[in-house]
């Protein structure tokens, strides 16, 4: 929420909302919450990246932490893009097409996305799906503290909360809000200029080659069976 706040300041965009204006109390209350979460955040990143050049955690021995981290950071921007661009799609295709931008990349990946009967969109979701799978086999390696045996606890905390953190909780939490979160809200703030990027337009490319494969199909014939079932109809 944080950064749905402060990126529209920061671009001079002002945010509409339909919430009565929150009391002295309330806005006090609010950045605390900002300020805790962001140091739990920055208490994870550090935990993760000791770990990582420490050699505790479940990253393969033949890769460098610097190659190991310049890898996490690529991957985790894409699946940031991902999730972004599932949150500008759905914006965007109630915007009329005159209203889309002047961006090249922005029509071209509105014509590829909206183009025919519109099964390019639900064809994304089932590729992002396949690409952010792909990207937490990775990304889990690198965040997945394991201590081996004899060695030191990473900043001398407890055996019961090194424990704790081994379960996979810091991670979770980084690609929460690096990963996911934060890229949504950033789009949902400008959808227009999200797909502005000719990143969003190649990476849309890949999701639809990832759903061709046929990996996935099983999810149509389950959808098609649910709509089936629940006689759900398309919205007009």
């Amino acid at each position: 929420t944080g950064v749905q706040i402060f990126l529209p300041a920061m671009a001079g965009k002002k945010i509409e909302t339909n919430e009565e204006p929150r009391t002295g109390a309330e806005n006090a209350f609010f950045y605390l919450r900002c300020l805790i979460s962001l140091a739990i955040l920055c208490f994870c990143i550090a935990v993760t990246m000791v770990a990582l050049f420490d050699g505790k955690t479940t990253m393969w021995d033949g890769v460098p932490p610097v190659v190991a981290v310049i890898i996490f950071v690529l991957l985790m921007s894409v699946v940031g893009m991902l999730e972004g661009m599932q949150i500008a799609f759905f914006a965007v295709a109630k915007i009329p097409a005159s209203e889309r931008g002047e961006s090249v990349w922005a029509q071209r990946t509105c014509n590829l996305l909206y183009s025919g009967d519109g099964n390019n969109l639900p064809g994304f979701m089932v590729g992002r799906q396949l690409c952010v799978v792909s990207c937490m086999f990775f990304v889990a390696r690198v965040t997945s503290v394991s201590i081996p045996e004899g060695e030191s606890n990473i900043f001398g905390l407890s055996d019961g909360f090194q424990e704790f953190m081994g379960l996979g909780f810091l991670g979770a939490l980084i690609t929460t809000i690096l990963g996911s979160i934060s890229w949504q809200l950033v789009a949902s703030a400008f959808p227009i200029a999200f797909l502005s990027s000719p990143i969003t337009y190649i990476l849309l490319r890949i999701c639809l080659f990832l759903e061709s494969t046929g990996l996935c199909q099983a999810a149509w014939v389950l959808a098609a069976i649910h709509k089936k079932v629940a006689n759900f109809q398309r919205d007009e």
